[in-house]
């Protein structure tokens, strides 16, 4: 089976792994309300991602990548929050692969109302 690469999968998929590991070590330390809330933020960027992939419409396809874009940005404020207020140290590179995900996302929601206006 010979499957194209896909960048925003592939690279929010990786994020989750990543989100997990931050969660499992706040769990250890017992912030438990936070680290549902970065759980749960942070893994609905990737299904929201895989969820567009079979888009009933172009339409669709932006509302999923939209929803994405919201749960990104929630992510990037619980992780900022996490760092702040010393709960744990999140390493920069971190920030940095949000920060990716969140301009490749909103590339993809620019290219894609530009195009549907073009249909």
């Amino acid at each position: 089976m010979n499957q194209k690469k896909n960048l925003i999968l592939d690279l929010s998929y990786q994020f989750s792994l990543e989100i997990i590991k931050i969660f499992d070590l706040l769990e250890d330390k017992k912030c438990y309300s936070i680290a549902n809330q970065l759980l749960k933020s942070g893994t609905s960027i990737g299904a929201n991602i895989r969820e567009a992939q079979n888009a009933e419409s172009k339409l669709d396809f932006i509302h999923k990548f939209k929803i994405a874009a919201k749960e990104a940005e929630e992510t990037e404020y619980w992780l900022a929050l996490i760092n702040d207020s010393n709960k744990m140290k999140i390493e920069p590179i971190i920030f940095s692969k949000i920060s990716e995900l969140k301009a490749i996302i909103n590339s993809i929601i620019s290219t894609s109302k530009r195009d549907n206006k073009k249909t």
